[in-house]
């Protein structure tokens, strides 16, 4: 089982592979690049081109749990919603990353960086900013703050990046992405939306010492794994989990 799927409404991996140049979006490159992920995995049919010139193949997203390949300008994006088991977003993450610099013409010397990423969604109807500061921002020096009588959170959103190792080049990001707005506060009038905490892991690609996009997807998964397990869940992801559970 997917450990995560309890403790969200929805989780995601994703994994986008940063160019430095355009990335092919000739009609034959891309429909055989797409047409080789449909034949390994026959539920992808949905094919569309959007109206910014983005490439997609996905599966039916009604269905839940969904894969979803991207070309956009200077960006390769893969993902997996809800995937059953993690190694199943580590399969279809692992095929394009192999694959892409066959079809895309997309390598090594190409590549700006590479992100590995968890998402967790927590659908809620209320003031986003308002619960993120009560499952996170209690008990800092900002307590006083967010305590002035009279007031309401118009934005609380939470970022932290740190380097890895000394030279700076693998990286993590926390953040957090609230949707509500001004007027919604105003009115008292929320549609239920997500809140997302992204948790990203990012290789800068020259001078890594890796020799292909595997290698490096597998050193970063694994850290993306251990610091969400160890860090994010019991300190940011439990605790949001906590508070809208109880304003339910």
């Amino acid at each position: 089982m997917n450990p995560y799927s309890s403790l969200c409404d929805d989780f995601g991996v994703y994994v986008y592979v940063n160019t430095k140049m355009d990335l092919p979006s000739g009609r034959e490159t891309v429909l055989h690049f797409f047409d080789r992920l449909r034949k390994a995995y026959p539920t992808m049919t949905d094919f569309d081109r959007r109206e910014n010139g983005e490439f997609v193949l996905e599966e039916d997203r009604e269905q839940g749990s969904y894969r979803w390949v991207t070309i956009e300008n200077r960006r390769l994006c893969i993902g997996y919603v809800n995937p059953p088991e993690l190694d199943d977003a580590d399969r279809i993450n692992e095929m394009v990353l192999e694959s892409a610099p066959y079809h895309l013409d997309c390598g090594p010397l190409d590549c700006e960086a590479l992100d590995v990423l968890f998402a967790f969604d927590f659908m809620y109807t209320g003031n986003h900013d308002e619960v993120v500061a009560e499952a996170l921002g209690m008990n800092t020096t900002l307590e006083s703050v967010l305590q002035l009588p009279g007031t309401r959170v118009l934005n609380y959103e939470p970022s932290l990046m740190l380097a890895l190792e000394d030279s700076c080049r693998l990286q993590c990001r926390l953040s957090i992405e609230t949707r509500t707005n001004a007027y919604q506060i105003r009115t008292g009038q929320f549609p239920e939306a997500p809140i997302s905490v992204y948790f990203t892991v990012r290789q800068y690609w020259g001078r890594s010492g890796y020799k292909n996009f595997l290698e490096s997807y597998k050193n970063q998964r694994k850290h993306c794994q251990e610091l969400v397990d160890n860090h994010i869940i019991p300190a940011v992801v439990r605790p949001l989990a906590q508070t809208i559970a109880a304003k339910q």
